[in-house]
This record gives structure tokens, C-alpha cells and sequence, in this order.
């Protein structure tokens, strides 16, 4: 079962590297990995995406929750949220693609950041299914390099952590 955690956490030292190793201790795999301070400089929201076992996971939040510089754990599964990723996406722009190119761009709401005689890099923003219907469509141009942020995500609602 997929999972997606987000962990208030002190924004200090080694807390990283703590809250990755209960994953990798447990032989679950970070499928993405976000990290940022929040409103609050000294906090940081570290947001996982996972796969997995339900009761593995619960030993893992269990155990986050121990370490000191643990603040807030919330697993997302089963609850609303909105998420989003970025990707940047090189992609071929020979002469007899470049139109293509662009209109695809267009119809997904992304951005040309970078062009060269023969390559676009794109910007493009949205959830992890629209990044990869975008992918797709692009693959048969050329994609030469592809980078994704891994999601992010907020819960939906006025809930919500004051800070952070």
C-alpha cells in the first residue's frame, strides 16, 4: 500500500539522517523524499513517500515519535490532502517536433525554461499522475533528462499545524 507521511521535525543536525535510517532499518523503501523549513525556520516538514506494509509502518511512526526532534507525524493515507510534484523534463526539439512539443506543454500548463537548438527543458507542476500522462506523451520526442520532486502535500481543510 502506498503511503505518504509528513514529519514535523526540529530543523537541526542529523534529525535527517535519523528519521531515514527507521526506514532503511526496517527494509522499507523511500520512494521520495522532501525536505523544507516551514513558516518557522527552526521546523522543518520532511515529507516521505512510501511503500508498504501497514504494521511495518506503524512500528516506523511509533518510533519517529520517539525521537526527540520528532514534533508531528501524519500519514495521509485514507485522509484528503492535495499534493503536487515538479518536474523538469529535457526533451529533444528537432525542427519536425518543436510544434508538437509546445502544444503538449501548453495543454498541460507547463512552462519552457530553458531552450537550446536542439532541446526545450520544461517546467511542469501538478499531481504525480499528470507529470506522468506528460512523460508519456513526451517520451516518443526524445526525453534526454528527467528530474521529479517527489510529492508534497498538505492536508485539505483548515487543519493544519500553526508554524508550519
Amino acid at each position: 500500500m502506498k503511503h505518504i507521511i509528513s514529519v514535523l521535525v526540529e530543523n537541526e543536525f542529523g534529525v535527517l539522517s535519523r528519521v531515514v535510517g527507521l526506514f532503511s532499518g526496517r527494509g522499507f523503501n523511500i520512494e521520495s523524499l522532501s525536505v523544507a523549513p516551514t513558516l518557522d525556520p527552526t521546523i522543518s516538514r520532511i515529507t516521505i513517500a512510501t511503500s508498504g506494509d501497514d504494521q511495518i509502518l506503524e512500528q516506523i511512526t511509533k518510533q519517529l515519535n520517539k525521537l526527540i526532534d520528532t514534533i508531528k507525524i501524519i500519514d495521509f493515507t485514507g485522509q484528503d490532502f492535495v499534493e503536487r510534484e515538479m518536474s523538469l523534463i529535457k526533451v529533444t526539439a528537432e525542427d519536425n517536433t518543436r510544434a508538437e512539443v509546445l502544444r503538449i506543454v501548453d495543454i498541460f500548463r507547463g512552462k519552457i525554461v530553458d531552450v537550446t537548438p536542439r532541446s526545450f527543458t520544461i517546467e511542469v507542476t501538478g499531481s504525480p499522475t499528470k507529470i506522468d500522462a506528460i512523460i508519456e506523451l513526451l517520451r516518443p520526442m526524445g526525453i534526454k533528462e528527467l528530474v521529479r520532486s517527489g510529492p508534497v502535500v498538505l492536508g485539505r481543510g483548515p487543519k493544519g499545524w500553526k508554524g508550519a
